[in-house]
């Protein structure tokens, strides 16, 4: 994969085949976005689990200390008076059987779903679409919840989901390249509890495979595992 003249300048800066600390990696990678937008960094964690077994599977969500530095737009399904509440908390779309007809003509200027459990029957119609793209409600993340409101703030405060993907690999947002370093580490910190909270149990061997600290256009950071356990 050929790559331009920025990023190749970049990447002289790290060090191949070293293992940073958190807080050195953090910075560099910081200090490696230079786009002219205010990049996003992002941390890639590959982990020893084998998501094909129910009982090695990952999937959760932690609210960042410094959000994620950006606007998050929430839509609701909820009916009555839960719409009223997640109107009042400040969600920036609610409704019910309207949202899915206009979801299916293609619709998609929204961040993060909530529904209540009882829209559950009428979301799921929508799987198809939101599935692919990460949206659909789940408990485990606790965007299907009758506390409508404290999902809304939580999500508009800076929570993140955190999921295995097809190759075992779990890809988190912790903020942006303008924040600073302290901001970013301890937004890092928190999320690598959650991680390593959320162990599997049924996990044998190493969890922790690599991790990897990147802005959106810069190369990335490999963080030594063994000082995250």
């Amino acid at each position: 994969m050929k790559h331009g003249k920025k990023y190749t300048e970049a990447a002289k800066t790290v060090e191949h085949g070293k293992l940073y600390d958190p807080e050195e990696a953090i910075s560099l990678a910081k200090k490696t976005a230079t786009a002219k937008f205010d990049e996003t960094i992002e941390v890639h964690i590959r982990t020893g689990c084998d998501g094909r077994h129910a009982d090695q599977q990952i999937r959760g969500a932690v609210v960042l200390p410094n959000g994620v530095g950006k606007t998050v737009r929430v839509l609701v399904f909820a009916k009555n008076a839960k719409a009223d509440e997640a109107r009042a908390a400040g969600a920036d779309f609610v409704g019910d059987q309207d949202l899915v007809e206009k979801i299916q003509g293609g619709w998609f200027d929204f961040d993060v779903v909530v529904a209540t459990p009882d829209m559950m029957g009428v979301v799921g119609r929508l799987g198809r679409v939101l599935g692919p793209k990460g949206l659909m409600p789940n408990p485990k993340s606790g965007t299907v919840t009758m506390d409508v409101t404290k999902a809304i703030n939580d999500i508009k405060a800076g929570k993140v989901e955190y999921r295995l993907d097809k190759a075992n690999i779990i890809h988190v947002v912790i903020g942006k390249a303008s924040f600073d370093d302290q901001k970013l580490y301890e937004n890092f910190q928190t999320l690598m509890n959650a991680i390593n909270k959320a162990r599997p149990a049924a996990l044998k061997g190493q969890y922790l495979r690599s991790v990897t600290v990147t802005s959106t256009m810069g190369p990335g950071v490999k963080i030594n595992p063994l000082k995250l356990a």
